[in-house]
């Protein structure tokens, strides 16, 4: 049996979560594509469909993006008729984003995807490891934070 520090010398963590990104970008990028999502789009979607008609301040601050980033997928998402720009009723300086019917299926398919992904990424886990693995997770997401 080989001992803890020969398994970590054979599959360090930081080569182990790349490769795990990796996949999982992968399978999500394919799925997404079959509904002509982009990687980035559910999060907008999903925004959107907890509370639709945010302007794209709220939107950037929200989703941790800047402005630039949310100007282009909105203006992607509009084009392929997923969103709507609406002046704002009270500003009309001020444009809110709107989820268009097509928005509103393609954020449920996105959803099944999403649970899809989950499931293919804890299959053989038991309850409690996938506990652990959240925690973890967690963890090092927080590990990795910018202050």
């Amino acid at each position: 049996m080989s001992s803890r520090k020969e398994f970590e010398k054979d599959n360090p963590i930081f080569h182990l979560i790349i490769q795990v990104c990796k996949g999982h970008y992968l399978q999500a990028r394919e799925r997404l594509e079959e509904i002509d999502l982009y990687r980035g789009q559910p999060r907008l979607l999903h925004l959107l469909q907890e509370s639709d008609g945010r302007s794209q301040k709220e939107i950037c601050e929200a989703l941790n993006l800047k402005p630039a980033t949310v100007t282009k997928t909105v203006k992607r998402m509009e084009k392929k008729g997923f969103l709507q720009r609406r002046a704002d009723s009270q500003d009309q300086r001020l444009s809110r984003i709107f989820l268009t019917e097509k928005g509103r299926e393609a954020q449920s398919e996105a959803k099944r995807i999403e649970r899809e992904m989950e499931e293919l990424c804890l299959d053989g886990f038991t309850r409690e490891e996938v506990i652990l693995l959240r925690r973890f997770l967690i963890q090092i997401r927080d590990n990795l934070k910018e202050d």
